[in-house]
């Protein structure tokens, strides 16, 4: 063949390796030679994505099988670059992003929807995408607005500032079952060191509080925490964690992806050089999984040079140089427990009782008829106590026992009227007496003084 082989062909014969260096294959062997390979993750050129599906790698096969290495080079659509759009609607298009170049395609389509050049639904994402590639104008180069500064930084000490982020990651046999694990990493911006970073099985707000504490258990506590956007982030939960253990809590800009660049690298990193080389078939369970992160983490990554730290510097070497200034758990190491538990608003009813996740508890009778906060264990969802809004201690949280209550002996209220009562009647003998008392002595001044004249 004459000149150069596209990189993705490359790519593609370096899959097909194991069919392609074998000179005969047995019957039923390419189908679960083809199974074994679609079950490995690989770093796919122009694509985020790490597996490749069976039938696309059989059709790979055959290809080559045919052609050759030529066979698996992307074939260019002939009509690429092609818009099949009306004249009319193609100019109104490009009409309407000159007009403003930061008017995105959704903003384009509903336009001429509205103004009557096309049926709803009618233009999809992708045919008015071409026409702007084609123009160039899929991207916005204007300067109608100036554009928005942007400079690299790094924090001047280690605990400066930290970088929370969550990584999608691969299925993993999990106790018996194929489950998909999220990596949740806090990373120093300083020194590039993983203060903690563990594979969950979601990305909820728990998850993140559990990499959190860990952390602080691990490196003390950050000036800083600079975290995404989404629901899980902006949790009340963890706003108050980091309020208490004053942590100054940051939330990266929509749509702003570079702020988190050092933590988007290191996604990169751990696919390329972790999880490529996991066989998945010898992990099953989480706990396994984690042992093997945690090792690779202290063994390799932070003790490998890192280009980003210069002098030639690990992650833990330039850690090391600010350990001095460090922030210490300090005060909060006694009540570290206590301050990850979740708290919750709830008003007692007329019973004694609240209710948390469809049960209900009983708390101390007269706090009847008033707000309350639930200490609650979030990783098992059992009610500790019972404070008051103000964060004061307030009794027990028992669950709710109707058999037990059924011979409890209760508080009347006629006991509670005849006690009122009593103490009412104590109350006003005690002012009749003083009464009688002050005027008695008055009447013997009185007497006195005109037995005197």
């Amino acid at each position: 063949m004459s000149g150069n082989i596209h990189h993705v062909a490359l790519f593609r014969l370096s899959v097909l390796g194991p069919l392609a260096s074998r000179e005969e294959l047995e019957r039923g062997e390419i189908k679960s030679l083809i199974r074994e390979m679609a079950s490995r993750t690989y770093s796919i050129p122009n694509s985020n994505r790490i597996y490749i599906a069976e039938g696309t790698i059989e059709a790979w096969y055959y290809a080559w099988k045919r052609g050759g290495i030529e066979a698996l080079s992307p074939k260019i659509r002939s009509d690429k670059g092609e818009s099949k759009l009306p004249i009319a609607i193609q100019e109104s298009i490009l009409k309407a992003k000159r007009e403003k170049p930061k008017r995105s395609i959704n903003t384009i389509r509903s336009l001429l929807e509205k103004s009557g050049l096309a049926a709803k639904g009618e233009l999809s994402r992708s045919a008015v995408h071409r026409l702007l590639q084609r123009h160039g104008l899929s991207n916005f180069h204007g300067d109608d607005e100036p554009s928005e500064e942007r400079r690299s930084f790094v924090a001047n000490r280690a605990s400066d500032i930290w970088y929370g982020d969550v990584m999608h990651g691969p299925k993993f046999s999990v106790s018996g079952r194929n489950r998909k694990v999220y990596l949740v990493s806090l990373m120093d911006d300083a020194s590039r060191l993983l203060t903690h970073s563990a594979f969950c099985l979601g990305e909820t707000a728990i998850d993140i509080e559990g990499v959190l504490k860990q952390a602080v258990l691990k490196r003390g506590l950050p000036k800083k925490l600079v975290i995404d956007n989404g629901p899980a982030y902006r949790a009340s939960t963890l706003q108050e964690i980091c309020a208490r253990l004053e942590i100054r809590l940051i939330y990266c800009r929509p749509y702003h992806p570079t702020s988190k660049g050092k933590l988007e690298k290191w996604h990169s990193f751990v696919r390329s050089s972790f999880l490529s080389e996991l066989d998945r078939r010898t992990i099953h369970s989480l706990d396994d999984l984690n042992a093997r992160l945690w090792a690779w983490l202290d063994q390799f990554y932070h003790q490998r040079v890192h280009a980003g730290l210069g002098d030639g510097l690990s992650p833990l070497q330039r850690w090391q140089q600010d350990l001095i200034h460090i922030r210490p758990l300090g005060p909060f190491a006694h009540t570290l427990d206590e301050i990850f538990l979740h708290r919750y608003n709830r008003l007692v009813r007329k019973d004694g009782t609240v209710s948390f996740q469809g049960n209900r508890f009983e708390v101390p009778f007269e706090l009847v008829g008033k707000t309350v906060r639930l200490v609650v264990d979030p990783h098992t969802d059992s009610v500790i106590s019972v404070e008051s809004i103000e964060g004061q201690y307030l009794g027990q949280a028992t669950p709710l026992d109707l058999s037990a209550n059924l011979n409890r002996k209760r508080i009347r209220p006629s006991s509670l009227q005849e006690k009122s009562l009593i103490d009412s009647n104590h109350s006003e003998l005690s002012f009749v007496e003083t009464l009688y008392q002050k005027q008695t002595a008055q009447l013997s001044i009185t007497l006195n003084h005109k037995m005197g004249e």
